[in-house]
């Protein structure tokens, strides 16, 4: 019989399928070891056949099966077939999603106690026959097990004797047995679960989600109850003996959900996300395949739960642009979850305040299943949002990041008691430094971006690279003293809120404040307790958190979404200003909002200030169907890198001439093909360009654009050649 086997490594010259001799114990799934290039690896069975083209003298066995049981469901190597003609990926690329990292190669291996127990033979006897009257320590854990029957060894070192335990198991008075156990993250966050009944309009969402045989946008105001509507949904799935994935946006918001679906859910839940150690990640992934858990809760990665019986996936905040992969592998996890959902028979539902335009369009066609829930819970009021102008801030002398008005109402806030969020999507201090004198500005070397000035390491970093530099006192260029610092980061809001109000207790959440394990945890911990007043933070504080003391929610700089070259922007400004919004007000005490701005009349914000989503809506998809952008158009990029200059053109010229060639033959499907240097000409060594398209949707132009960078892989050796669909970011 011959294997069919995928290789470990990832390279295009090696992405296809090699015939091996199989060996006893392989099945369709398996991961084996296998010779390759002199070498073994490791290496995925995904099918059998009864001849090869292989020569016999060429032809080679496989060299180990690794796994007692095939670790790659017929489910998933038909979803690896999907992905890779979707998404233009190598399988390799695509099977490495399916299992966590350290799996491969060995690297970590499950957890094993050992359990002590008495060996029957010596139960009924006269421990005096083989235990010393002076060997009381022997005595006292004998006692003991003879009451508890068994414990684990680890427990009898550290509250007995471990001379003594480890005498009596060389002896044979105790037996021990090896028992995997599973290292369980967030084990400590359990609560009580508070009994709730749905409303009116959380039992009409529910059902209709259950019954509709489409995709369903749950469209919920914020605050309007959407996770018991997630979390009842879930309840009847798991009675029908099914299960269910959670996919929530953030790693911040895992610890809430976490505790929200273990108090729920208990040990039937498991966790998925980047945040875990290997150990932890490894054990999770464990108890879902086997079986030992139903419910996978975690971030984009958690699509691939392995998870049999499938009869539920939800994808809360639908519109988070974390749902798309922007490195590779690249996918788009709405396209993952369609694929297990149709395989499976399962429900998918997609939640939001502020759904896609592309989502909300396809609801409104019929394509999805609408389901709304317009009002919060007990009716309670949205709140109140004022639009603060900053340009008459500065005409008043005013020229800080901090309204007179949003002084006065954290001024406010804090003297009754409540707490308050200041919303400020940019980290570190300030987001440059530049010379006065001649108007240097500190770049990275390897990457053609600003450093950001970051004061509580006094360095400056690049945000793409990571490569940090000292602070600049003097200036490289002309030897001037007169450095100027950009706009501010979350670090310098804090400065600020400090000089108004000395004795406020504050709280910062970025990716500088949230790298270390269970910072995100600790973070919202406290301040959730009351233990810090202002709570100050980028995106990771706009979305799901629900916190009953917040009264008021500051936008510092409301524009920094809104002023970019992407026919996205306003839509992404319209959802972070109404997810940031929403995080006010959420129990009894009404909320406040206070957005501030350089541009107070563009529509964006009247319609946001009036949480006007449908007339958002309305106007942006007229927008986006008068200038033929998606969801009327699929926007494609070919994007080619290079740390050589002069070959990174020449693949791009070859690109975008090949990309010719079909617009040529199929110009109806056509509506923009060009090519061009990529906004950020240069990330990490490599110079970018790309050939950027808008064609009709779903017109088969797709798989021509995957051959053309088939293609240029193929021409230039070692070229980074990657296609993208409608991607978040076009830099």
């Amino acid at each position: 019989m011959i294997a069919k086997v995928i290789v470990d490594i990832s390279a295009s010259d090696v992405d296809k399928v090699f015939d091996y001799l199989s060996v006893d114990g392989v099945e369709k799934g398996s991961r084996v070891h296998v010779p390759f290039g002199g070498r073994d690896i490791e290496g995925y069975v995904i099918g059998f056949s009864e001849s090869t083209d292989v020569p016999p003298e060429k032809l080679k066995s496989i060299t180990e099966v690794i796994d007692d049981k095939p670790i790659v469901s017929e489910e998933f190597l038909a979803l690896c077939d999907y992905m890779t003609e979707r998404f233009h990926l190598r399988k390799i690329d695509v099977f490495r999603l399916f299992l966590p990292a350290k799996m491969r190669g060995g690297r970590i291996k499950a957890l094993e106690k050992t359990i002590v127990y008495i060996n029957p033979e010596f139960i009924e006897s006269d421990p005096n026959l083989f235990i010393k009257k002076t060997a009381h320590s022997q005595m006292e854990v004998f006692e003991y097990l003879l009451d508890a029957v068994e414990a684990e060894q680890s427990f009898l070192n550290a509250n007995y004797s471990a001379a003594a335990v480890r005498n009596l198991i060389n002896r044979g008075v105790f037996l021990t047995r090896q028992e995997q156990c599973f290292r369980t993250p967030f084990s400590h966050i359990v609560q009580k679960d508070n009994e709730t009944v749905l409303t009116e309009a959380q039992v009409n969402a529910k059902n209709t989600l259950l019954s509709s045989d489409k995709p369903t946008l749950l469209f919920g105001v914020t605050g309007s109850g959407k996770t018991e509507v997630y979390l009842h949904s879930i309840e009847e799935v798991l009675r029908q003996n099914k299960s269910a994935i959670m996919l929530v946006p953030e790693i911040s918001l895992t610890p809430q959900v976490m505790r929200i679906f273990r108090t729920r859910f208990g040990d039937e839940v498991a966790l998925l996300h980047s945040g875990l150690s290997d150990g932890e990640r490894f054990d999770e992934w464990r108890r879902l395949i086997t079986g030992a858990a139903h419910v996978a809760v975690g971030a984009r990665s958690a699509i691939f739960a392995p998870l049999s019986d499938l009869g539920l996936i939800i994808i809360d905040e639908e519109h988070d642009s974390s749902y798309i992969s922007e490195s590779n592998p690249r996918y788009i996890t709405r396209d993952v979850a369609m694929f297990r959902a149709k395989y499976n028979g399962a429900k998918l539902v997609m939640g939001s305040a502020t759904p896609s335009v592309e989502s909300y369009y396809m609801a409104k066609s019929g394509q999805y299943t609408l389901a709304c829930m317009p009002e919060r819970i007990n009716k309670r009021a949205l709140p109140e949002m004022e639009i603060v102008n900053m340009c008459n801030e500065t005409l008043y002398g005013n020229s800080g990041m901090f309204s007179a008005k949003l002084v006065e109402a954290l001024d406010e806030t804090l003297k009754s008691g409540n707490q308050a969020i200041l919303f400020l999507n940019r980290r570190g201090y300030s987001s440059y430094v530049m010379c006065r004198a001649c108007g240097y500005v500190a770049k990275c070397e390897d990457c053609d971006v600003s450093l950001v000035y970051h004061k509580e390491d006094d360095l400056l970093k690049c945000h793409y690279c990571k490569r940090q530099y000292r602070n600049l006192d003097l200036c490289p260029n002309c030897k001037s003293p007169h450095i100027k610092q950009g706009f501010m980061g979350t670090e310098r809001i804090v400065e600020q809120v400090h000089s108004f109000f000395p004795q406020a207790r504050v709280i910062r959440m970025d990716n500088d404040t949230t790298r270390t394990k269970d910072a995100h945890l600790k973070l919202l911990s406290d301040f959730a307790s009351g233990n810090a007043d202002i709570l100050v933070g980028t995106q990771m504080v706009a979305k799901g958190h629900d916190f009953p003391n917040v009264t008021l929610v500051g936008i510092i700089d409301a524009d920094m979404s809104l002023h970019f070259s992407d026919y996205r922007a306003v839509e992404r400004t319209f959802q972070l200003i109404t997810q940031v919004a929403g995080r006010a007000g959420r129990e009894s005490k009404p909320g406040r909002v206070i957005l501030q701005t350089r541009t107070p009349n563009h529509y964006v914000y009247r319609l946001a200030g009036a949480y006007d989503y449908e007339g958002f809506y309305k106007k942006e998809i007229n927008l986006l169907q008068a200038t033929a952008f998606p969801p009327f158009t699929e926007v494609i990029r070919i994007l080619i890198s290079s740390p050589d200059r002069d070959e990174c053109y020449e693949a791009t010229k070859f690109a975008i001439d090949k990309m010719r060639k079909v617009q040529e033959t199929r110009q109806p499907d056509f509506v923009y093909l060009n090519a061009m240097q990529s906004p950020k000409k240069r990330i990490q060594t490599k110079f970018r360009m790309q050939v950027l398209m808008r064609v009709k949707p779903e017109c088969g132009v797709r798989q021509q654009v995957y051959r053309v960078a088939d293609e240029v892989i193929e021409k230039y050796h070692g070229i980074g050649c990657f296609t993208e669909i409608n991607p978040n970011d076009l830099s």
